[in-house]
């Protein structure tokens, strides 16, 4: 396994309480099987196996028993050698919360007081290898208060609105204009972040009303919304965020692949 040739960041943020509606299972996503392991053991033993993390905070569905006992067998197995000689992180398991950014806050609430930086990462990303971790952490090393991992857009994106008049018989949206591709970005995660922007970002949105709060999807555009610059990395393309029933289909092709999701760039 490589190692960063960059210190450490101290704690990773696995937020795993998402519902998974969408995946049609009736059950929390982090419970969904995935190549005969949950998603939340999948993303546990990729952050772990990155050793870039001290302590790795894990927001769950509220009083989820079962997904808290997986974090701690997940610690055991650590604490019995099972982290392939990464550092050993401590496991912290805190009740997830109405949404993504109440998840975050919850679980930096729990971290250290020691913590200076943090990786937040989706538990629904659980085949990100160990290297984009790696490359966050690196740049946060190097000086970074906000830094992701992305991906360059091959698709032609276009904007639409939703048509009106004689023409909605036709189609119900409209062809407004072509995005420049060359400029455009899929974001993942890890994000990293030092702790006191992070916080600092959190504690703005709670001033949010709820039409500014929905448009929010990542802890980045919050960085943003503070005048913070974010910096970017490669990510990966194993990094798929699993959403759907096709999304967990390539993900399980992804571990039966000849070399492994983890060991694959791209």
């Amino acid at each position: 396994m490589t190692t960063p040739s960059a210190a450490p960041v101290t704690a990773v943020i696995l937020v795993a309480a998402g519902s998974g509606q969408r995946l049609g299972y009736g059950m929390p996503k982090a419970k969904v099987p995935l190549g005969g392991d949950s998603i939340l053991i999948h993303a546990l033993r990729g952050v772990a196996a990155a050793g870039v993390a001290r302590q790795i905070c894990v927001a769950l569905p509220p009083g989820d028993r079962e997904l808290a006992a997986q974090c701690e067998a997940f610690a055991e197995e650590l604490r019995n050698g099972g982290g392939n000689g990464a550092e050993t992180p401590e496991i912290t398991a805190v009740d997830g919360g109405a949404s993504r950014a109440d998840s975050v806050r919850a679980a930096l609430a729990a971290l250290h007081p020691d913590t200076r930086s943090v990786l937040v990462h989706d538990a629904a990303r659980a085949l990100a290898p160990e290297a984009v971790f790696h490359r966050v952490a690196e740049a946060l090393a190097a000086g970074a208060q906000a830094v992701i991992p992305v991906l360059p857009v091959v698709d032609t994106v276009k904007t639409v609105a939703r048509t009106t008049g004689p023409d909605a018989d036709i189609a119900p949206e409209l062809v407004t204009g072509t995005a420049p591709r060359e400029a455009l970005r899929a974001v993942q995660t890890p994000q990293g972040f030092s702790l006191e922007t992070l916080r600092r970002a959190h504690e703005s949105a709670e001033g949010l009303d709820e039409a500014q709060a929905a448009a929010v999807t990542d802890d980045a555009m919050l960085v943003e919304l503070l005048g913070v610059p974010v910096h970017a990395v490669r990510g990966a393309s194993q990094s798929l965020k699993i959403t759907t029933p096709l999304d967990l289909i390539l993900a399980e092709g992804l571990l039966e692949g000849p070399l492994g999701a983890r060991w694959v760039e791209g």
